[in-house]
């Protein structure tokens, strides 16, 4: 199954499933990387349900929630369907269907381990940036867990943080930084007695 159908399937009961895997600590900690203005362009890079819009949608800002599952973005639509501050875009994470210098905040979180070719993606996020637009991501750091992978279709067992440092400086971002978000994700295995507990880090550069 891919990672698409996966989410297709899931995406009813993505807010309860969700709630156990990682803390609203990791979305407060994007947000505040960020330097909220009026009128700024936010893109919601791999959106789900929206836990990160939740915590931008009360803000005078326009959010773009991007997603390549259509039912996910269904659901999120429904949850916010009271703001008119959002718009749902069903994207490939390779090609985003933006013109350049579309954004001035992309974040994604728990995104990065489910794409193909992470460093395509990064170039990419860069490409849809305006200049001294800023990329956030947060995601796992690399582990052994891989029930996660036959469980969950995640595509990368976490990463390595020099891994990222080097994409994100190769797609052209400056000021990089990666850095550790102080809580974990967790997961416990559906056909075993095992329990994944991983460190989440957070990434952010410059265009």
């Amino acid at each position: 199954m891919s990672s698409k159908n996966y989410f297709e399937n899931v995406a009813q009961d993505w807010d309860e499933m969700r709630t156990g895997f990682f803390p609203i600590a990791v979305r407060e900690k994007a947000i505040a990387q960020m330097e909220i203005q009026q009128g700024i362009q936010v893109a919601d890079i791999g959106a789900g349900t929206g836990f990160l819009t939740e915590g931008l949608a009360n803000f005078p800002i326009n959010i773009t929630a991007v997603d390549e599952s259509q039912k996910m973005l269904e659901v999120m639509a429904k949850k916010f369907k009271s703001h008119t501050n959002i718009n749902y875009l069903v994207s490939e994470s390779e090609s985003i269907q933006v013109t350049d210098n579309s954004w001035h905040y992309a974040l994604a979180n728990m995104f990065l381990h489910h794409v193909e070719r992470p460093a395509i993606v990064i170039k990419e996020l860069y490409r849809t940036l305006k200049p001294g637009g800023k990329l956030i991501i947060t995601d796992l750091d690399k582990h052994d867990f891989d029930f996660l992978v036959k469980e969950q279709n995640d595509r990368w067992m976490g990463f390595e943080r020099t891994a990222i440092t080097n994409w994100f400086t190769q797609a052209g971002f400056k000021e990089v930084k990666v850095d550790c978000v102080n809580a974990n994700c967790c997961a416990d295995s559906c056909g075993t007695n095992a329990k994944a507990e991983v460190n989440i880090f957070i990434a952010t550069g410059t265009k």
